[in-house]
C-alpha cells in the first residue's frame, strides 16, 4: 500500500508542474500545419448517435440562453446554422452537464477579416469554465496557446488542422470534468482529449485550472453540473450539428 500511495502522490506532482511557457507567449512553438484530409466533417451534418442530446437541430436555440441573463439566446438561426451576433454576448445550454463527448461544427467567416486573434474567433467552454479555442488559423499568424483546438493560454494544439475559411470544420470532444472532495479540495484536474477534423489534437491534456485571459488560475470547487457555453468574440462565427453524449460510469 505505501508503495501505491507514494506513487500516486509522484503522479500528482507530475501533474500540477506548472508550464514552462508565460501566458501567450511568442517565442513558443507553434502546432505544425497538418492537412486534415476530406471527409471530416461531411459535407451535409450526419445523424446524431440515437443517445445523444441534441442541442442544435438545424432549426432553433431552444437548448440555449443567454449567458449574461438567461434569456432567450440572441444568436442568428438560418440555413441550419447559427451565427455569433457581436457585441449581443455568450450563449449557455440550458442543461448542465459533467462527463461528456461533445460533437460541434463551426466554420470561420468568408473572406478572412483581421489577423492574429482577430479573426474567426469564439471559444467552447465546457462547464463554461475551461475553453477549447475557435479560431481562423490559416494562414493566420497567432501565439501558440490560441490556436484553435488549444487549452485557451494553456495548452497548444499538437497540430494545426485548421482548413480554409468558409469551410465547415468539426470538433470532437471528449471532456472528464474535475473532482472535488467535500471540502473542496482537488482531487482530480479536468482532462480531455480533442479531435479536430479528425485529426488527434489533445490527447488526455488536463487543465491547469479554469480559462482566463492572460492568466492561468488556481481551480476552484463547482457543481458537479454545469452549462457548457460559447463565446462571443465579436466574430460573426457560425455553429451546426451540436450534440453531446453524457458519459457514465462503466457498469
Amino acid at each position: 500500500m505505501r508503495a501505491t500511495a507514494l506513487l500516486l502522490a509522484a503522479a500528482f506532482v507530475f501533474a500540477s508542474e506548472p508550464i514552462p511557457w508565460r501566458v501567450h507567449d511568442t517565442a513558443r512553438p507553434r502546432p505544425p500545419l497538418v492537412d486534415p484530409g476530406t471527409g471530416v466533417p461531411p459535407q451535409t451534418p450526419g445523424r446524431p448517435p440515437a443517445d445523444a442530446i441534441v442541442l442544435f437541430d438545424g432549426k432553433d436555440l431552444s437548448a440555449w440562453r443567454s449567458s449574461k441573463d438567461g434569456s432567450a439566446a440572441p444568436w442568428k438561426v438560418e440555413n441550419g446554422y447559427f451565427e455569433v451576433v457581436k457585441r449581443s454576448g455568450g450563449i449557455e445550454t440550458r442543461q448542465a452537464f459533467g462527463d461528456i463527448q461533445l460533437h460541434i461544427e463551426w466554420v470561420a467567416p468568408d473572406p478572412a477579416a483581421g489577423q492574429d486573434q482577430d479573426r474567426g474567433n469564439s471559444g467552447v467552454f465546457l462547464m463554461g469554465r475551461y475553453e477549447i479555442q475557435v479560431l481562423d488559423a490559416f494562414e493566420n499568424v497567432t501565439y501558440a496557446d490560441g490556436h484553435p483546438g488549444a487549452l485557451y493560454g494553456q495548452y497548444p494544439p499538437l497540430v494545426n488542422a485548421c482548413r480554409r475559411p468558409g469551410e465547415w470544420q468539426a470538433y470532437d470532444i471528449v471532456f472528464e470534468a474535475p473532482r472535488f472532495d467535500a471540502n473542496g479540495n482537488l482531487t482530480k484536474r479536468a482532462r480531455t482529449t480533442v479531435v479536430h477534423n479528425g485529426v488527434v489534437v489533445q490527447h488526455a491534456t488536463e487543465f491547469t485550472g479554469p480559462t482566463a485571459w492572460k492568466a492561468r488560475p488556481p481551480y476552484q470547487a463547482h457543481a458537479d453540473r454545469l452549462p457548457l457555453g460559447l463565446q462571443d468574440h465579436d466574430h460573426p462565427v457560425r455553429f451546426r450539428n451540436v450534440w453531446l453524449r453524457e458519459l457514465k460510469p462503466r457498469l
